[in-house]
């Protein structure tokens, strides 16, 4: 291994989040900033549906509206809740209660708005001052179309548990499964979007010559390094889908069956798994089946995350990756583990409020630990990797200059 390697080895590629460092610094800080935020509004909107609020606030506006203020306004708005269906099942509740639960839907809302500001007044700021680097307002525009989309599908989501072929449920009303899963689907996305940009702005004193930086790497290290990518974004994509599953379990209220572990009740497989039709409704209906398929991805998301770890901190592999990757590998590892932990712990316990809010905030902070060493090794792209390759076979080709001696000079005879 040369110096130059081992030197890059050592160092890696670190965000630089000075100013001093990088003239965008604070540009990727906000946008990391309204990444945090969007955590929030997913945690507040995890509690607003375990407390069963998400159908206190009958009607949507895009500008939203202030609460109501006096003891007259609370009455009115108890008594239009009590026209739609949910209240049919409902009918114990108090203008206390009703309260209660109209509070965490529209500090939901109002979350979402506000996320919304954060991201929007920012922007406008660093947009007029021309701090937003070159080739990012596409981007910009693109995280603020996510964000705009996520409200109209919530109110998409909320709009199926409210339409009058509910009142004759006689399962528990709750919004549609599927639209929940949505919901969550949508929000994670721009969490990721916005973790990415973010991340790549913190970046770019790196990017403008990463192929260069690459080139500098023994093939071993470069071809190292592209496994872990890959094996990086497949646990990232795995840790996604069992995010929409649990999404599913929750749409379902599945969690408060088969409160047992490793097997479901009795058996391994429920028998239950495949009685609905068509088939297809298992999937996305059925409690047995969306557990079942949370508990095997789960699973096989924890059990991914420690091969990957175990695999990229072996001591002689772990010598061929930077500090960063090493750090994004514990992250996925110790993360998804715990995250599993809770889980079963959570499952064990009949889905008590405080353990499942928490147990969604893992699945993100596994989620973030993916993205994150998806991103410390992006020097291993194939698009970078081939130009590193591109860069060393050129220098190879190219003789040094101290090695190509000038022609001697001839004397002069009519000098003599």
């Amino acid at each position: 291994m040369t110096s130059k390697a081992a030197s890059l080895l050592k160092t890696g590629f670190p965000l630089a989040t000075k100013a001093s460092e990088n003239v965008y610094a604070p540009v990727g800080k906000w946008i990391l900033g309204t990444a945090g935020a969007v955590i929030g509004m997913i945690h507040v909107g995890g509690v607003t549906r375990l407390t069963k609020s998400g159908l206190s606030m009958t009607d949507w506006s895009p500008l939203g509206s202030l609460p109501p203020m006096t003891q007259d306004a609370w009455m009115a708005e108890f008594e239009r809740y009590k026209t739609f269906p949910e209240w049919q099942q409902r009918k114990s509740m108090t203008l206390s209660d009703f309260k209660f639960i109209y509070g965490w839907e529209y500090g939901h809302r109002m979350l979402g708005r506000t996320v919304g500001l954060i991201f929007c007044l920012p922007w406008m700021y660093f947009t007029v001052r021309g701090r937003i680097p070159k080739g990012y307002q596409g981007r910009m525009v693109g995280l603020l179309a996510m964000g705009g989309t996520q409200g109209l599908v919530g109110w998409w989501m909320v709009k199926s548990g409210l339409g009058d072929d509910r009142r004759d449920d006689r399962h528990e009303i709750r919004v549609k499964p599927v639209r929940l899963a949505t919901h969550l689907s949508m929000a994670v996305a721009t969490y990721g979007a916005l973790l990415w940009t973010g991340l790549d702005i913190l970046s770019l004193n790196h990017t403008k010559n990463l192929s260069e930086q690459a080139a500098k790497l023994s093939k071993d290290a470069l071809r190292q390094a592209a496994r872990m990518r890959t094996g990086s974004i497949h646990l990232t994509g795995l840790t996604a889908l069992t995010i929409v599953s649990g999404a599913l379990v929750a749409g379902n209220d599945a969690g408060r069956a088969y409160n047992t572990y490793p097997k479901m009740g009795d058996d391994w497989i429920p028998p239950s798994i495949m009685e609905l039709e068509p088939m297809w409704k298992n999937f996305i209906e059925n409690t047995a089946t969306v557990q079942f398929n949370h508990r095997v991805l789960g699973t096989t998301t924890a059990v991914g995350a420690i091969s990957l770890m175990a695999i990229g901190l072996s001591p002689a592999r772990a010598a061929l990756l930077t500090p960063q990757a090493r750090n994004g590998l514990y992250a996925v590892g110790i993360a998804s583990v715990g995250q599993m932990a809770l889980g079963i712990t959570t499952l064990l316990n009949y889905v008590p409020i405080s353990l499942a809010a928490t147990h969604q905030l893992g699945s993100i902070v596994v989620f973030t630990s993916g993205v994150y060493l998806a991103h410390t090794l992006r020097y291993a792209k194939p698009s970078v990797i081939r130009a590193a390759r591109a860069l060393s076979n050129k220098a190879a080709t190219v003789p040094p200059s101290s090695s190509v001696k000038p022609p001697p000079i001839a004397s002069n005879p009519a000098s003599a």
